[in-house]
């Protein structure tokens, strides 16, 4: 990790500590819904860190083949930001301490924050061209509108169940990169996937709604 990476990183680290002081996560206020949460986030997560000798290849083949001067400052060792919610911060920081070998090698380099915290990171300390960090976002809407109910008509819900959109996906790897969306119930005591993949009608940047 270059000098410039460890000091954005830093700073990030250092910004949310003293956001979280002044402002702390909220617990969840459902503790079944927080755990229905956490397994899927989990699963995703793990399922990342174990394949991501793959996205730092793919990455520094990128990095490699790119004219010299259009990124002169990317580095080969990023740093790794999860935006998440506050569960999915969790789910973060138990998985390098779980002993996953993967989660441990990136954990000097990896900081797991709400899109908030990042995205008010990034506003004074800009990265655009994604040259010391990859983002990999990994979160769940568990609120969707009834207004978008209708993109999902081929998955319909029963009595007292809602829709849930688990959002996934990475930026910064190049060819790699990539923007997923999962369809999900809930039915007030379990979650069940209904179709992996599909696709929303109006997502931001950065998998937020646009």
């Amino acid at each position: 990790m270059r000098p410039h990476t460890r000091t954005w990183i830093d700073g990030l680290r250092d910004s949310v500590t003293a956001r979280r002081l002044q402002k702390p996560l909220a617990p969840p206020n459902d503790p079944g819904l927080a755990a229905a949460e956490r397994m899927i986030l989990a699963t995703q997560l793990a399922t990342w860190i174990t394949g991501w000798e793959a996205v730092e290849e793919g990455r520094r083949a990128w990095i490699g083949s790119a004219p010299t001067d259009s990124a002169p400052d990317s580095d080969v060792d990023p740093a790794v930001v999860i935006t998440t919610s506050p569960v999915g911060i969790a789910v973060a920081d138990d998985l390098v301490v779980s002993g996953n070998p993967a989660a441990q090698a990136l954990a000097g380099r990896l900081v797991a924050v709400t899109e908030l915290e990042y995205r008010l990171w990034c506003i004074r300390h800009p990265d655009t061209t994604h040259a010391w960090h990859l983002n990999l976002w990994n979160w769940i809407k568990t609120a969707v509108p009834e207004q978008r109910h209708r993109e999902f008509i081929d998955h319909p819900l029963a009595a007292g169940e809602c829709y849930w959109l688990h959002r996934a996906g990475l930026t910064g790897a190049g060819p790699a990169n990539r923007r997923d969306c999962h369809l999900w119930k809930w039915n007030g005591r379990h979650a069940s996937l209904m179709k992996a993949f599909i696709t929303e009608g109006s997502v931001g940047r950065l998998g937020d709604e646009g």
